[in-house]
């Protein structure tokens, strides 16, 4: 077992029976009082950040976790098959690893892939996409008072708010973390 001086930034830890991932870890030595490790996490279950203080030496569970690089292939049922392009094995990963960046993936993408014991706890999109624009409404011209923004449909199926001068067949990129809209991509 292990303690708190072997956990860093980006360990994984068994916190509350749920696995998180060390986001922020400071060692503190207030003056007159023990020294501590303040520590901030994401659960990989829901998503949100905690803090807890852990005493200096406090035993805990540290999770030997590999993440690789995987190509997505297609969804099959509540899965997505997933495959090591080095190996060509596939892997049934689960969709709500991929919580609501699901609707930004396009068959043959690289997704991040984090297995612990052979089962899958943490699936990552890329950062960015590059998608085209299969729908959007025209606006009104002469409407540039401020940021106009309209609704488009992706190639995906996923909708999305984008500046008025989009039009239908455009590449735009996306940011798979908040789900806005980037810029256009230049041919």
């Amino acid at each position: 077992m292990a303690n708190t001086g072997d956990v860093s930034v980006g360990s994984f830890i068994r916190f509350n029976n749920d696995i998180c991932q060390v986001v922020e870890w400071m060692h503190r030595t207030p003056g007159n009082l023990r020294a501590f490790y303040q520590g901030k996490m994401r659960n990989l279950r829901t998503g949100k950040l905690l803090e807890h203080r852990f005493r200096s030496g406090e035993g805990m569970e540290v999770l030997r976790v590999e993440v690789n690089d995987y190509q997505y292939l297609f969804r099959e049922g509540d899965h997505l098959v997933c495959m090591d392009p080095n190996s060509f094995e596939q892997f049934h990963v689960p969709v709500e690893l991929f919580g609501d960046a699901l609707g930004l993936l396009k068959e043959e993408m690289t997704v991040q892939v984090g297995f612990e014991s052979g089962t899958p706890i943490l699936a990552r999109p890329p950062k960015i996409v590059e998608l085209e624009v299969t729908y959007t409404e025209n606006v009104v011209k002469g409407d540039t008072s401020n940021k106009v923004m309209k609704a488009a449909t992706l190639e995906t199926g996923q909708e999305i708010q984008v500046p008025s001068f989009v039009e239908i067949g455009t590449l735009v990129r996306i940011d798979t973390e908040t789900g806005a809209y980037l810029d256009r991509v230049k041919k």
